[in-house]
């Protein structure tokens, strides 16, 4: 089989051979942003809103970005054309670039440095999608949004880590984190939805959340349905006694949870409004096109 073809920085590598200096700050400091992108019959999926919040995280790190938002999405698809790949996931990361030691950015004096890496995912068993997942609540907070604001999708996700272990030691796949208000807050790596009394509801971005393009892909898509959806702040009691419960990500795509913290969530298996807005949502992607930035 070939090695796959990783991107960096203007070159094609196999990759066996694709790499990144040591004093790259992404490396050092975790300094930079990524985008986990999917691509679904050969189009990229949801292209324009990872592109944009690419380049809003980057402008809000003051990272410039060496590269249009045309030009990005063309190497997207070159990345496709070069793995012969129709179906895929894509890591998008920008870092500050190759540096020196010590914080300060101005020790970055070359140019940011790009890297895209595209291959097959898949994140659940496609068995977890018929019969939910159990999850368990983390005593990892979500980072303060005055340290760094999660709706920039930054290298650093050690606090993720963190609730992603104490998901691991209680033999979960995920866990839900909490703000510091005590508040739901979303997942490790995916935004969460309940749905109570007919109604689908979801964290609003104050709550402290990554604002997820496959959530607002949701929402969109729950809308045109005649489903009555609402952003609003949940507490661990909400959940526990939602009637219906799902995470949603790029990876995850919409996966049913049936179990958290030991508590069973409705009767104990994936709801019938979330097994339609899977269907929807898969639909969705296969009549995806995808327009440019």
């Amino acid at each position: 089989m070939a090695e796959p073809i990783i991107y960096v920085d203007g070159e094609y590598h196999p990759k066996s051979e694709a790499k990144v200096s040591v004093f790259d700050h992404g490396l050092l400091y975790g300094d930079g942003v990524f985008e986990g992108i999917r691509a679904y019959h050969g189009q990229v999926f949801l292209c324009k809103q990872h592109i944009d919040r690419l380049y809003e995280g980057a402008h809000c790190l003051k990272i410039a970005i060496p590269m249009s938002k045309a030009e990005m999405r063309d190497m997207l698809y070159e990345c496709l054309r070069r793995n012969n790949l129709i179906d895929a996931y894509f890591r998008l990361i920008v870092t500050r670039g190759v540096g020196d030691l010590g914080l300060s950015p101005k020790k970055c004096v070359a140019r940011g440095t790009i890297i895209c890496i595209a291959a097959s995912i898949s994140l659940y068993p496609e068995e977890l999608y018929r019969t939910g997942l159990a999850i368990v609540s983390a005593t990892t907070i979500r980072t303060h949004p005055e340290a760094l604001n999660p709706r920039v999708k930054s290298l650093n996700y050690l606090s993720n880590i963190l609730a992603k272990i104490e998901a691991e030691n209680a033999g979960c796949e995920e866990a839900v984190m909490l703000n510091h208000r005590g508040e739901v807050s979303e997942c490790t790596g995916d935004n969460l939805f309940i749905v109570k009394n007919g109604v689908l509801k979801t964290t609003p971005v104050s709550a402290v959340i990554l604002e997820g393009c496959t959530r607002n892909c949701i929402l969109e898509i729950a809308g045109k349905a005649g489903i009555e959806t609402r952003e609003e702040t949940l507490s661990r009691y909400d959940l526990y006694t939602a009637d219906e419960f799902f995470l949603t990500g790029s990876g995850a795509e919409l996966i049913p949870v049936t179990s958290m913290d030991g508590r069973r969530i409705g009767d104990g298996k994936p709801g019938g409004i979330t097994l339609d807005l899977l269907a929807r949502f898969r639909q969705y992607t296969k009549d995806y096109n995808d327009t440019g930035v």
